[in-house]
């Protein structure tokens, strides 16, 4: 069994405050708000926990897959990918651009990489708690955003934008919490695919999903969860 992941320097299990207070990254010392640390104090800004996410884009445009669920489960199972983080929050739409291209997208794929991860990584870790809002779920909305080319000043791109935001945010409220970022990611996948195909025309690939991943997660919710090995789920 792979160890359980919560605290990046301790493994001991994580806490959330009530409200945000200072905390020095024990990574590289900046002093930022936050309400999460572990037990033991210990502290990773949400920048060190995103260490990895520039190479998200390079296993991207080396895939040739049209189903960003095995897009995003290969990257997933890389070193650079915690159990949890806000890197799933870039990691998401990365999967989608990359497998909406390879299904015939018209999208320049490196530049849209750069600009998922740019995005994605202003949505802060704890949103889906904090704000209501899974990043999982806002990567949708940034990944129809960008292939839509979208802005706050676009009409019905930027209705699409947000349509496909809540319709994610929808699916992954309906299973409840506590969080997991794979299980949220897969749900948010599972919208993103049908509504591209629904209103653009470009068909991804969809597949069965099985977690591989509950091992490592302490508050993985077992049956209610649709990915779990023994419910068999056939469609998301």
């Amino acid at each position: 069994m792979k160890q359980v992941e919560e605290c990046l320097i301790c493994g001991k299990k994580l806490k959330y405050l009530n409200e945000s207070e200072e905390m020095e990254c024990v990574i590289c010392g900046k002093k930022v708000m936050s309400k999460a640390c572990c037990v033991d104090g210990h502290f990773v800004c949400d920048e060190c926990h995103n260490k990895g996410v520039d190479l998200i884009k390079f296993a991207c445009l080396s895939s040739s897959s049209k189903n960003p669920y095995e897009i995003i489960t290969d990257i997933m199972k890389k070193d650079f990918i915690h159990m949890h983080g806000p890197e799933h929050h870039t990691l998401v739409g990365a999967a989608l651009l990359t497998a909406y291209k390879n299904a015939g997208g018209d999208i320049d794929l490196e530049k849209a990489l750069k600009e998922m991860e740019i995005r994605g990584q202003q949505v802060p870790g704890g949103a889906c708690g904090f704000w209501g809002a899974c990043g999982a779920g806002v990567s949708v909305g940034i990944f129809i955003s960008i292939i839509t080319e979208a802005s706050p000043l676009t009409t019905e791109t930027w209705g699409q934008s947000n349509l496909a935001t809540s319709e994610a945010l929808k699916k992954i409220g309906e299973v409840g919490g506590p969080r997991c970022c794979k299980r949220d990611s897969y749900l948010a996948i599972g919208t993103a695919i049908d509504f591209v195909a629904d209103k653009f025309g470009i068909s991804m690939e969809k597949s069965d999903v099985t977690c591989q991943f509950s091992d490592r997660n302490a508050q993985c919710i077992g049956k209610r969860c649709p990915f779990n090995p023994k419910n068999k789920i056939t469609d998301i």
